[in-house]
């Protein structure tokens, strides 16, 4: 039977004289029966969600409408949104793209795949280094299932009063269970800890144990994702509950130069070689290449410039890997200095006295260090120290 899902979740909320889940989820059969091209189905779904207006909810059924506070601070544990595919800006490897595809695919085809005793909970763990594009895969899961995406927010979630995190865990699980959503569960570490971490107190421990229990306690149809940057903390009894586990790394040669391209665009300057450009980024992820060329095409617009300056892009690039590296350049000697240590061939020193405005002497004698009263060797290679 297709739509199965939604219509045993239309029967939980009337079992459970819930009216809004079963609101909910008759509006989410509606929308499907309509992409199946069924309208006039999904006109009498309509027809019949018309006759139960808010005000007609209980309280208790009107209570589920609002997000799930935490009692102490009155703040909210969750926040909604609705991402859209096409505002969605994400660049992943192949085969977790294909992964996260396969995911998706996986839950439109949830009645199918149970026909054939292919029963996987929707639990996707993302796991890997920040900013590469964990968040942003969990908005194009929500977006491509039309679904909101519920974040939880751990600032709130997480309470110094006794027992009040496993409460307000349970809400967000209660909430999250009670309407078509992608419940997220970001930084999941800061919930999952191992308990074999010995520096950890109990309050910490009995917030994994409640973890565990409020995820074995949600409905397979109910779709949770988490993300970590830190999947070496997590307690090992976490990675069982999930069926779906996608590793995001730094991207690769061929990735960093699809970004490149990518997040440039029509700013893009014919001068730039992305295959330079990549050799320069290794260890960047996706959202410093973002920000280092989101820097460039600031600084061409501000400048009334219609393609980014290639040697500005270079020495924002190289500000950021000198920063990676915990190298401090407090002065546009010091600066100077480093840029031309690190890509000499493409920050020629005239190309960096234009830039700065300033004398190929004076550009000469930083790259020598004699403003520092000091002098080192020149490096032959345009790639970063290792």
């Amino acid at each position: 039977m297709d739509h199965l899902s939604e219509v045993l979740k239309i029967l939980e909320g009337a079992l459970q004289h819930n009216v809004r889940k079963a609101a909910d989820y008759a509006g989410l059969l509606a929308e499907k029966l309509e992409k199946d091209g069924e309208l006039r189905q999904a006109g009498m779904v309509r027809q019949r969600l018309a006759k139960a207006p808010m005000q007609t909810l209980s309280p208790a059924a009107a209570a589920q409408v609002a997000l799930p506070v935490d009692s102490d601070s009155q703040l909210r544990t969750l926040d909604e949104e609705r991402p859209i595919v096409a505002d969605i800006d994400l660049v992943l490897p192949e085969n977790a793209a294909t992964r996260v595809d396969e995911f998706v695919r996986s839950i439109f085809a949830a009645e199918k795949l149970a026909a054939a005793g292919i029963h996987h909970p929707a639990r996707l763990l993302f796991s890997g280094p920040p900013g590469c594009g964990k968040t942003q895969a969990a908005r194009m899961i929500a977006a491509s299932l039309e679904l909101p995406l519920l974040t939880v927010r751990c600032d709130t979630l997480v309470s110094s009063l006794l027992g009040q995190t496993s409460r307000n865990l349970r809400r967000v699980f209660e909430h999250a269970e009670s309407r078509p959503c992608v419940l997220f569960l970001d930084e999941f570490d800061a919930l999952a800890k191992s308990r074999a971490d010995e520096r950890e107190v109990g309050e910490l421990q009995r917030i994994v144990i409640a973890l565990l229990q409020n995820i074995d306690a949600l409905s397979p149809e109910t779709i949770l994702v988490a993300a970590t940057n830190h999947e070496e903390l997590l307690d090992r009894a976490v990675w069982r509950r999930f069926a779906w586990r996608i590793t995001l790394g730094l991207p690769d040669d061929d990735l960093r130069q699809m970004l490149w391209k990518k997040k440039i665009g029509q700013y893009w300057n014919d001068e730039l070689d992305e295959n330079q450009l990549s050799a320069l980024s290794v260890g960047l992820s996706g959202a410093g290449i973002e920000h280092v060329a989101h820097d460039a095409i600031r600084h061409a617009i501000l400048n009334d410039h219609v393609q980014i300056d290639p040697v500005d892009l270079i020495r924002r690039l190289g500000l950021v890997v000198a920063m990676n590296n915990g190298i401090m350049l407090e002065t546009k000697e010091k600066e100077i200095e480093f840029l031309r240590q690190w890509a000499p061939r493409l920050l020629a020193i005239r190309k960096l006295a234009n830039y700065y405005g300033i004398s190929q002497r004076q550009v000469n004698n930083a790259d020598k260090g004699e403003s520092h009263g000091r002098k080192r060797r020149k490096p032959n290679s345009d790639r970063p120290s290792p």
